[in-house]
């Protein structure tokens, strides 16, 4: 796929880009549609999510062939684009501009991402997160432009998601519902299996050393550290020593020997070096292999006028069974 360069970053088209054309594109509305015909249908219902995964289903080949494909192995990049998605935009109301926005109601962008994620494994959520919501709105709130999380407009530095959790989710699945503005805010992508070349053999051998704490981000509020977070120790990759998993977030994860601090900072030019950006539109859909792939956000600069930029996501595991004893009633939430 062809790249062009900027000044700064590199905007590409990842080689797991996909377009639906709109026989396809309407097929998923209509599905997704099947799914808001009651006032009282409910995101976070078991019983919505069953429907969910049903009509999962009976989407468009494409998009399933592609979903499965990247779910059994994620590619260089474990970055998947898939654009042309309905999210109904003549109908969206205002972006939210409150702190902690989520989409409890059914909506069209909520039955598309939850389709996905059911495609995917099972959506997960986190209670500590966004009040345990399983669709969440990340879009900019006046007076957060600073926080380093959803809510802020400054660069967003890069991390896996929840990698402070003995659960974290495996894929993180974003739905583009408005763009920013000026269209410059951009999703950034780093893959391990881009970076890892990079890396000198000390590096990589002190990575794998269990020489790092990861603590909750900010998102999780003040309070998460001293509840959720597990402090022993962990090496910031894992597994395969030719394809490992990544656990880390430059915010918050801690270096505890001089080793493990300078490969840490190799690790995070490697990945700038290596890294991608996305710049969304409404209907894009990118699902992240949080196991592999890093990602994070350029700034830009919101108006708080009702038309800010605003993507909505869920996370996905895929075995739900292995976070049991964290989840009441064999629900989606991890309560602890």
């Amino acid at each position: 796929m062809p790249e062009t360069t900027s000044d700064t970053t590199r905007s590409t088209v990842l080689a797991a880009d996909r377009e639906l054309d709109t026989a396809d594109a309407g097929t998923c509305e209509r599905l997704a549609r099947t799914l808001c015909t009651h006032v009282h249908d409910q995101v976070d219902s078991p019983q919505w999510v069953a429907r969910a995964r049903d009509a999962w289903e009976d989407l468009p080949l494409l998009l399933r062939r592609e979903v499965r494909r990247f779910r059994r192995h994620s590619g260089p990049h474990g970055t998947l684009v898939i654009r042309g998605l309905p999210v109904d935009q003549g109908a969206l109301p205002a972006t939210p501009a409150v702190p902690g926005s989520v989409q409890r109601r059914a909506t069209v962008s909520a039955a598309v991402l939850t389709m996905v994620a059911c495609g995917l494994g099972e959506p997960l959520a986190y209670l500590a997160e966004k009040s345990g919501a399983l669709v969440q709105d990340v879009v900019p709130v006046p007076g957060q432009e600073t926080f380093h999380g959803n809510a802020g407009s400054v660069p967003l530095s890069f991390h896996t998601e929840n990698g402070f959790h003995p659960h974290p989710p495996d894929y993180v699945v974003f739905l583009c519902l408005r763009a920013d503005h000026d269209r410059i805010a951009g999703m950034r992508v780093a893959g391990i299996r881009q970076a890892l070349p990079l890396l000198a053999p000390a590096d990589r051998q002190a990575l794998f050393a269990p020489e790092f704490i990861t603590t909750p981000p900010p998102s999780f509020g003040p309070d998460a550290a001293a509840t959720e977070s597990d402090v022993q120790p962990r090496p910031v990759l894992s597994g395969a020593v030719e394809d490992p998993d990544i656990r880390m977030a430059q915010l918050v994860t801690t270096p505890l020997t001089p080793r493990a601090a300078a490969a840490l900072a190799e690790f995070g030019r490697a990945c700038e070096a290596t890294a991608r950006t996305l710049r969304l539109t409404p209907g894009d859909l990118i699902v992240i292999d949080n196991r592999v792939t890093v990602h994070g956000r350029t700034a830009f600069h919101p108006r708080y006028d009702g038309a800010d930029r605003w993507l909505q996501r869920t996370y996905v595991t895929t075995d739900l069974r292995r976070s049991r004893d964290h989840r009441p009633q064999d629900g989606h939430v991890l309560a602890r």
